[in-house]
């Protein structure tokens, strides 16, 4: 069986630099500040675990009220993610965005898990074109 080991939280805020400086302060979250296609993109060390901080738009849903179900995504890494992702269709998994490379050696692909969860799997290692 293919090997599955936890890579991300992706968190939305409609300000990512104050939703930072909170991790950064609290908890004393390591926070980097870089771009990515031309955007500001923060991202957070925090126990060891990544945590990304995407911003929002007018057009994306408030957070719900506790308790809930669901959350945005989750991701794990992969070794060999289109043979994973072909062994998880031919199981009867739900693809929202097939595998695809979005920068030399990271291919990603999106799947929907039970209650909507949305989960992402990455190969940071990637080989091929």
């Amino acid at each position: 069986m293919a090997t599955f080991t936890y890579d991300h939280i992706h968190l939305r805020s409609p300000n990512p630099e104050k939703t930072a400086q909170w991790y950064e302060r609290m908890f004393g979250a390591d926070v980097l500040r870089t771009t990515q296609q031309g955007k500001p993109r923060i991202d957070l060390k925090l126990g060891g675990a990544n945590i990304f901080i995407a911003q929002t738009t007018p057009d994306v849903n408030p957070a719900p009220t506790t308790p809930y179900r669901g959350l945005d995504h989750f991701g794990l890494s992969v070794s060999n993610i289109d043979a994973i992702a072909a062994d998880l269709k031919a199981k009867g998994v739900e693809f929202t965005r097939e595998p695809e490379t979005v920068r030399p050696g990271v291919r990603i692909c999106f799947l929907r898990g039970p209650e909507g969860v949305s989960i992402e799997l990455l190969d940071r290692n990637h080989k091929g074109a």
